[in-house]
């Protein structure tokens, strides 16, 4: 099946996981189909209190998927700036920018302000800080090349959800 949503729903995966095709193979199979995509990750998705399919499952599934291959990091609307920092740069695509994890972590901002913060820091790098919504209390972040973070909203809204790039 091909159609516009899928194919920006696959260039989001792609864009964040340029080297692990798994991670676009695993929204579009949400996408395709959900019931089977429910029953195959059962478990994973009663952690998020999902037991059948809903419109935003591919979404789910691509956040899921970029987090089990290390490019996703998920934290809480109320989580300090020492974790978040912690979290982000252990991620596969964190810029190996030490001085900046550093002052980061030192933050005792409120999370969003401090999300504001870091993504701002992070352009500097060349790096940009995403948010996937989930429709959720807390944040899905990614990070990716700063020269595609317009791409990735464009093509999320393509896909029928929701990508911000916190700062700048």
């Amino acid at each position: 099946m091909t159609t516009p949503a899928r194919d920006a729903l696959v260039a989001v995966a792609t864009l964040l996981a340029p080297d692990t095709p798994e991670v676009a193979a695993r929204a579009a199979a949400a996408l395709e189909d959900p019931a089977a995509y429910v029953r195959e990750h059962a478990d994973r998705l009663d952690d998020r209190g999902i037991d059948e399919p809903f419109d935003g499952l591919p979404w789910i599934a691509l956040v899921d998927a970029l987090a089990d291959h290390g490019l996703l990091a998920e934290v809480d609307w109320k989580e300090a700036p020492d974790e978040i920092t912690a979290r982000l740069r252990a991620l596969r695509s964190a810029p190996p920018a030490d001085e900046l994890w550093t002052s980061l972590a030192a933050s005792e901002l409120p999370t969003y302000d401090f999300l504001e913060t870091a993504g701002n820091r992070l352009r500097e790098t060349g790096a940009a800080l995403a948010v996937l919504d989930i429709e959720s209390d807390c944040y899905p972040l990614v990070l990716l090349p700063a020269t595609d973070a317009e791409t990735l909203t464009t093509s999320a809204t393509a896909a029928g959800f929701t990508a911000e790039v916190l700062g700048g």
